[in-house]
């Protein structure tokens, strides 16, 4: 496994021609979209990259159908290529990827299947399963399943989040059943499927995947009991370690993080959730094919332990799509 990026494709941003930064959206995860949009905007600028910001899928069709016809034929004058950085929702379910995959117009990230995969955490825990790699146990839960009952049999303490969710929206740490009434009055509300997860305890790392390199690990350590929304987006006080680990067990967490995104389907770049746990080891958790890329968000940080910069990273994550 390289423990290096390869060197940059190329320097010239007339290579990409007109790039839409795709951000912010309809999904819960909206304002954190566009703080990261924000910034990914700004560096490939800084580059010269001729990058425009764009509002939403129906924006970015919109965008794409302008001027398509012309008198000679089929035309894309709107956009070359999309630097996708919606969180949630469409840009990471496989529906965007899907529409400019039938577009022949080149998006950053992951493809369908990988996008539309791991969005949902638990049919991504049954392929890692099924692949022989560890996962925590889990109950699947449909709308109006009975949660103590679910946390009854994998026993507590356990996490609840909704599966198809991401930057802690909705999840809920339930050490005992008299943890669990705000899990259950959320879930009587939420019409999606639920997912009930074994709590592990120990470290939490998590992994950047660049290409066909992961990052070094990082080992999140917040002030509070666990790395919630507020320790993610507003707190100063959260502790980012890296490299997370030392020596043979970081070589194992990175290559268990690559191994989960190619199993999962993923390509280009995202970030894999793990855990240490104290007697299981490693322990996979998620796939983050949109990662943050706001002031707090993990990528660049593990990118620029190896040396890359912010506008690199955005650079090299562009380059992709050429």
């Amino acid at each position: 496994m390289s423990r290096a990026l390869p060197p940059p494709r190329g320097d010239d941003p007339a290579a990409f021609g007109r790039v839409a930064v795709l951000m912010g959206g309809t999904s819960s995860e909206r304002e954190v979209s566009l703080s990261s949009g924000g910034s990914v905007l700004a560096a490939l600028c800084s580059r010269g990259v001729d990058a425009v910001a764009v509002d939403g899928v129906p924006a970015l069709v919109d965008a794409l159908r302008a001027d398509r016809i012309d008198g000679t034929g089929f035309d894309r004058a709107g956009f070359d290529r999309v630097f996708n950085i919606l969180h949630g929702g469409d840009g990471e379910s496989g529906v965007l990827q899907g529409l400019l995959a039938a577009l022949r117009v080149p998006v950053t990230g992951s493809g369908v299947l990988g996008s539309a995969l791991t969005m949902d955490k638990i049919r991504t825990k049954q392929v890692w399963i099924e692949s022989g790699l560890p996962t925590p146990r889990f109950e699947r839960l449909a709308s109006g399943a009975d949660l103590a009952a679910a946390a009854g049999r994998l026993g507590y303490p356990v996490f609840v989040k909704p599966s198809c969710e991401g930057s802690s929206v909705g999840v809920f740490r339930v050490l005992s059943a008299d943890d669990l009434a705000p899990a259950v009055a959320f879930a009587q509300q939420y019409a999606g499927e639920l997912l009930m997860e074994q709590m592990v305890r120990g470290d939490e790392l998590t992994v950047g995947i660049l290409g066909d390199v992961a990052l070094p690990s990082i080992r999140i350590v917040p002030a509070g009991e666990w790395y919630d929304y507020h320790a993610k987006y507003v707190a100063d006080d959260t502790q980012y370690l890296c490299p997370g680990l030392d020596g043979e067990v970081e070589d194992d967490v990175r290559a268990l993080a690559l191994a989960a995104f190619r199993a999962a389907g993923c390509s280009g770049w995202g970030r894999v959730d793990v855990m240490r746990d104290r007697e299981r080891g490693l322990q996979l958790i998620e796939v983050n094919t949109a990662p943050g890329m706001t002031s707090h968000s993990l990528v660049p940080k593990a990118a620029a332990v190896l040396g890359c910069d912010y506008a690199a990273l955005c650079w090299r994550v562009l380059e992709q799509t050429l």
